[in-house]
């Protein structure tokens, strides 16, 4: 099972000092953040894609090839790469690049993301939203598998023998996750294709992403994959932690109330409550993260978001330590405990060759 964090590279005013970082500043602080991420013993970093203010990551594999860099071990993805206004081709080429620089320790989530007027900007129509993400992976998926494609759309201008360049690393394409909050469209479309259904898991009730995840792992099933247990799941998650549970109540709530996703609205008790929001102490954290296999059953991959709404880079940091030293330790161990063997583990470059190769014919 991998554990990580995913940033969604806001630009937000800190509510106790009033201060806006610059966005050189931010963007220079998740790339910290990131190799923090390896520091402390997690296994992935994730990058969100936004096109409009408050947000700074407008180009991901930019942002991702620097970090790969500078790290050796860290699995760089995206936490949305927008398959309704990207286009497939351009997708296809610069994932496979990436994935080339990396020695193969990329993998991407398609989303189609929560702004609106991005469809517009790059001459799109939200109202085709759905249609727009099924057929330009569908395109994605061919031009990751082909090395000469043909195709014809609704949505773009028709290939004629076109190949995309260069080719995925070892013949095998990055690992795919669908990214979804609300649309069970797009937990039939992963199960489809036999990718990873990642579940938001932060703004919603534990039962609206069980009817998600369950309908991912039933059609997963359906369409000849393996069994349901077998799907491949990924989860969001939120925390903030002090080592004493009134600190991290005290100290977090000013950014909760103030913070441009969820501030203004239900109180913070309300939040956790009714959502995996969790802040308190590291062994609150671990309570309830737990609790998400009784849930949704054993999954892969979960992700933490821990620097938004104008947490200081410094705060950031410190939370990164607690969840490297104290939390993700212990996570490891209990979720190994009891997991069947015919679960699989999290998807990796190596594993995704081994078995394309354990598929191949064989030849004299």
């Amino acid at each position: 099972m991998q554990f990580g964090i995913f940033s969604v590279g806001d630009v937000t005013p800190d509510p106790t000092t009033g201060r806006t970082p610059s966005e050189r500043e931010r963007i220079k602080a998740m790339v910290t953040i990131a190799l923090k991420a390896e520091e402390v013993g997690l296994d992935v970093f994730a990058t969100g894609e936004h096109h409009n203010p408050p947000f700074v990551p407008s180009s991901p594999t930019t942002m991702l090839g620097y970090i790969a860099a500078r790290t050796e071990r860290l699995t760089l993805s995206t936490a949305t790469t927008l398959i309704t206004t990207n286009d497939p081709v351009k997708i296809a080429e610069d994932f496979a690049m990436l994935q080339h620089l990396a020695d193969g320790r990329v993998d991407l989530m398609m989303g189609r993301g929560n702004t609106g007027p991005v469809y517009p900007w790059f001459g799109q129509d939200i109202r085709q939203g759905i249609p727009l993400a099924i057929e330009n992976y569908a395109l994605l998926h061919r031009l990751w598998r082909e090395d000469v494609v043909d195709w014809e759309g609704r949505f773009r201008t028709p290939l004629q023998g076109f190949t995309s360049t260069p080719r995925p690393l070892d013949g095998v394409p990055p690992f795919v996750w669908h990214g979804s909050i609300r649309s069970p469209e797009i937990a039939e479309q992963a199960a489809y294709y036999g990718d990873g259904f990642f579940a938001n898991n932060i703004f919603w009730p534990k039962e609206h992403f069980m009817r998600l995840i369950t309908l991912y792992r039933e059609r997963y099933a359906h369409y000849g994959h393996g069994t349901p247990e077998q799907a491949v799941v990924g989860l969001g998650g939120q925390v903030f932690m002090r080592r004493n549970s009134q600190d991290a109540v005290r100290e977090f709530r000013p950014y909760f109330d103030n913070a441009p996703v969820y501030g203004h609205g239900p109180s913070l008790e309300e939040f956790t409550a009714e959502t995996p929001l969790t802040v308190g102490s590291p062994q609150q954290v671990i309570d309830r993260t737990l609790e998400f296999r009784e849930h949704f059953g054993d999954y892969q991959r979960q992700l933490f978001l821990m620097d938004h709404a104008g947490l200081p880079l410094k705060t950031v940091l410190e939370q990164l330590d607690l969840l490297g030293e104290e939390v993700v330790p212990v996570l490891r161990e209990e979720f190994a405990k009891g997991r069947p063997a015919e679960v699989p583990g999290a998807p990796t470059h190596a594993s995704l060759v081994a078995a394309a190769n354990s598929a191949a014919p064989v030849t004299a």
